[in-house]
């Protein structure tokens, strides 16, 4: 595995290959038609070879591909089971792992960024990555001082591969599309891109997470390591050890999806209150389950340990007051004003008219984990709200075609349709309600 961009031309082929792929797909399901199979059997066939061909592709490669990847990931609950179910290891491989940068690429960054004497900054240093992902990769190690650290070192590179990657994924992002049902890929393929260069900012990220850690630094249930040191292209952060998400999703107990999946949803709800920041990359490389503190026991004890900070969200007076108030008046039952509010916001747009009451039938099943004291997050559930806005002869897709999405809203949009897919993938019970009530601005009327 050579340096980021490898070779500019073998990455574009890569991901050029993609839609040439599908298209003899397509052709192959055709001659298969012809042959007498079932359309329903030949495009369950399709899928399955489709999805295969996209992860083996993504998988193999760094950058905007592997972040794309990332991101798709967490909409697998959505997928059919036949479509999701025979590749949901690699899925979950893409949340966790990438090939490493070799040994020599890491101390020469290293040593660029740190001094040629940078190996008297540690005790120890572990040149085995443990853990790499889009844009950079993970060292264990021990600071001078003792601490267990976690050294963070962007591949060379690494910008340009993000831009290049992700301007070819947004030439056939319309191909990518049904394997994300009711989603539209070239928002997401955009939003990724405009926070590129954010992303690669160690300096922003470090700031990030240093105002989350000292607000969550006496927290019962949430745990953000501290930042130790932080220069261009690394980042040395403490190391917190606990159980990945994604092995909580392949293997875990029932209290132990419950757990996690509360405490995701209370950190998703509390963070922006807290802090003024969304952390905006909610897939589940970037959680751990911890023991909880002082070796108490338990399930209520477990605590979670959020990790990368890279992608925020500068939300200086928490989340929207209007998501709060549209919520609470929905499961009112008040489609005028909640018709209205949406309105004033820009999701829907002037030149457009919709009937209040059809509104509100569109909102009200995607909203059900709200209405009720505890919701089990499951992939069925996912799938059928999936197949509901995406099946084009249903009355929700219809409508919500003429809904928009606006600029300010795209990436807390993300954020928590993301975090919904990591919950249905935990297959967990949350009470959902309390914590929009503690944290969420406007869910609780006020006199």
């Amino acid at each position: 595995m050579s340096d980021l961009p490898r070779k500019a031309v073998t990455r574009t082929a890569k991901l050029a290959a993609l839609p040439l792929g599908f298209a003899g797909r397509a052709t192959w399901g055709l001659g298969k038609r012809i042959g007498g199979r079932s359309a329903e059997l030949v495009a369950r066939e399709l899928q399955q070879r489709t999805a295969e061909q996209l992860f083996k592709v993504l998988g193999e490669l760094k950058g905007g591909a592997m972040k794309f990847g990332q991101a798709l990931s967490v909409f697998e609950s959505a997928l059919p089971e036949e479509v999701a179910g025979p590749y949901r290891a690699a899925l979950t491989k893409l949340q966790e792992a990438a090939p490493p940068m070799p040994t020599r690429t890491v101390h020469g960054v290293l040593e660029e960024r740190l001094g040629a004497e940078w190996r008297e900054l540690f005790m120890e240093f572990e040149d085995k990555p443990s853990a790499a992902a889009s844009i950079g990769q993970v060292h264990r190690a021990v600071w001078h001082d003792g601490r267990e650290v976690a050294v963070k070192v962007q591949y060379p590179g690494a910008g340009e591969a993000l831009l290049s990657d992700l301007a070819q994924l947004s030439r056939f992002a319309r191909l990518l599309g049904p394997l994300i049902p009711g989603m539209d890929v070239k928002p997401l393929i955009k939003e990724l891109r405009d926070r590129v260069a954010e992303e690669l900012d160690y300096g922003l990220e470090a700031q990030a997470q240093r105002e989350h850690a000292e607000e969550f630094a006496d927290d019962p249930d949430v745990v953000v390591p501290g930042v130790v040191h932080q220069s261009e292209q690394v980042l040395v952060t403490e190391w917190i050890d606990g159980i990945p998400l994604s092995e909580v999703i392949a293997d875990g107990t029932e209290e132990q999806r419950n757990r996690a999946g509360q405490l995701l949803a209370r950190f998703l709800f509390s963070g922006p209150a807290r802090t003024g920041l969304l952390h905006a990359d909610p897939h589940p490389g970037n959680f751990r389950l911890l023991p909880g503190a002082d070796d108490a026991e338990g399930p209520e004890s477990w605590r979670l340990g959020v990790l990368d900070f890279g992608t925020v969200d500068r939300l200086p007076g928490g989340l929207p007051e209007t998501i709060g108030t549209c919520l609470r008046l929905t499961l009112e039952g008040d489609a005028e004003t909640v018709y209205a509010l949406l309105r004033e916001e820009g999701f829907v747009k002037e030149s457009i008219a919709l009937d209040p009451d059809e509104v509100l039938a569109y909102l009200l099943p995607i909203i059900e984990p709200a209405e009720v004291d505890a919701f089990g997050f499951s992939r069925g559930w996912l799938r059928n709200q999936a197949a509901r806005i995406a099946d084009p002869r249903s009355p929700a897709h219809q409508l919500g075609k003429k809904l928009n999405l606006p600029p300010s809203y795209l990436l807390i949009h993300r954020v928590t349709l993301s975090t919904i897919g990591v919950l249905c993938q935990l297959d967990a019970t949350v009470r959902l309600r309390d914590e929009l009530e503690e944290w969420l601005p406007g869910f609780v009327a006020t006199e």
